[in-house]
C-alpha cells in the first residue's frame, strides 16, 4: 500500500470510492468536493492505493488555529487491512509539520465502527454542539 498526495488522473476512483462511503450531502458533491479541495492545501488530500488502484481516501485542513480531518474513505472490500490509520496518521504528520497544534474530526452519528477507530487512534470524544450552514 502507499498513501500519496491526490493526482487528477484519480478523480473517477475517488469519486466512485465516496459515492458508496461517505455520506452524501448537497455541499458535499463528489466532483465540487474535489475540485474546491484541489484549490486549498492539495497536498493534504491523500490517496492510498494498492496494486495502482485508488483505495482509500482521506483529506486534510489547517486554518492556523485547528486541523481537521475529512472524508476518510476506504473501499468495503480492503477494510481491516490498516489503510484508515495509515491514511489518518499521514494526515496528522502533515498538520504536524504545519504547526497544528489541535486536530479536530466529526463522526456521523450512525457510524460506531467509524468512532472505535478514532479512539484507538487517541481521539477522545469532547462535549461539543456541532453546528453548520450550508453556504449555497
Amino acid at each position: 500500500m502507499t498513501i500519496r498526495a491526490y493526482r487528477e488522473g484519480d478523480e473517477a476512483a475517488v469519486v466512485a470510492l465516496w459515492n458508496v462511503s461517505v455520506t452524501a450531502r448537497p455541499w458535499n458533491e463528489p466532483l465540487s468536493a474535489i475540485r474546491r479541495k484541489l484549490e486549498v492545501q492539495r497536498e493534504m488530500f491523500l490517496v492510498a492505493e494498492v496494486d495502482g488502484r485508488v483505495v482509500g481516501t482521506t483529506m486534510a485542513g489547517y486554518d492556523g488555529h485547528r486541523g481537521w480531518i475529512y472524508s476518510v474513505a476506504v473501499d468495503e472490500h480492503y477494510r481491516r487491512r490498516g489503510i484508515a490509520t495509515a491514511l489518518i496518521h499521514e494526515a496528522e504528520r502533515l498538520l504536524n509539520e504545519a504547526g497544528c497544534p489541535k486536530v479536530n474530526l466529526q463522526v456521523m452519528p450512525d457510524n460506531p465502527g467509524a468512532v472505535e477507530l478514532y479512539k484507538s487512534l487517541g481521539y477522545a470524544i469532547e462535549d461539543r454542539v456541532s453546528m453548520g450552514k450550508p453556504m449555497k
